[in-house]
């Protein structure tokens, strides 16, 4: 017969099985990045408008409008911070 050493101790609890929630990530883009990237974006989209609204020509707005996002991203990034 075998008898327990601390008749007092608790009993053994079981283990908790693993949880099934995953960790929260990280998001991709920070809120500054996120807003950064929407202003520049509209104020693309107003500068090809207006090119296009003053040339009729849709390839010169698209450039306009791909040039002035890639240069409002600096310039937004300085401003919102």
């Amino acid at each position: 017969m075998s008898r327990d050493p601390h008749p007092h101790s608790p009993a053994p609890t079981r283990p908790e099985p693993p949880s099934t929630v995953l960790p929260s990530e990280a998001p991709l883009l920070s809120m500054h990045a996120a807003v950064v990237f929407i202003a520049a974006v509209i104020i693309g989209f107003i500068m090809g408008g207006l090119v296009f609204f003053s040339d009729k020509s849709a390839p010169q707005a698209v450039a306009a409008g791909l040039g002035s996002v890639g240069l409002s991203v600096p310039v937004l990034h300085k401003l919102i911070g």
